[in-house]
């Protein structure tokens, strides 16, 4: 079997793409509240995420669309809190984490 360099940077890649949004969603949490963040930014995220996982299924190529949608599903998160009003985001948050 020989060694595929390609897979490695793809899998370096993907695993960076979705590990870039945990530190945001758990501090969304934490901090309860999105203030800063830019809805229009998230939107386009969401879309390019969205994006991608289709162009994968339609590719039927896994490596596309597992790691994209696990990062939609983060990018949704993030939208979705920055679009509630701060007293959602708020109750949301301390569902999520009721330690504070």
């Amino acid at each position: 079997m020989e060694f595929d360099w390609t897979t490695v940077i793809g899998t370096i890649g993907a695993s960076a793409s979705v590990a870039s949004f945990t530190p945001q969603a758990w501090k969304i949490i934490r901090e309860r509240s999105t203030k800063g963040l830019s809805l229009a930014m998230f939107a386009l995220t969401c879309l390019s995420f969205a994006s991608w996982t289709t162009f994968g299924a339609l590719k039927g190529e896994w490596t596309l669309i597992i790691p994209n949608a696990i990062c939609l599903v983060f990018a949704l998160f993030i939208f979705g809190m920055i679009a509630l009003p701060a007293r959602k985001t708020r109750e949301v948050a301390e569902t999520l984490d009721p330690t504070e």
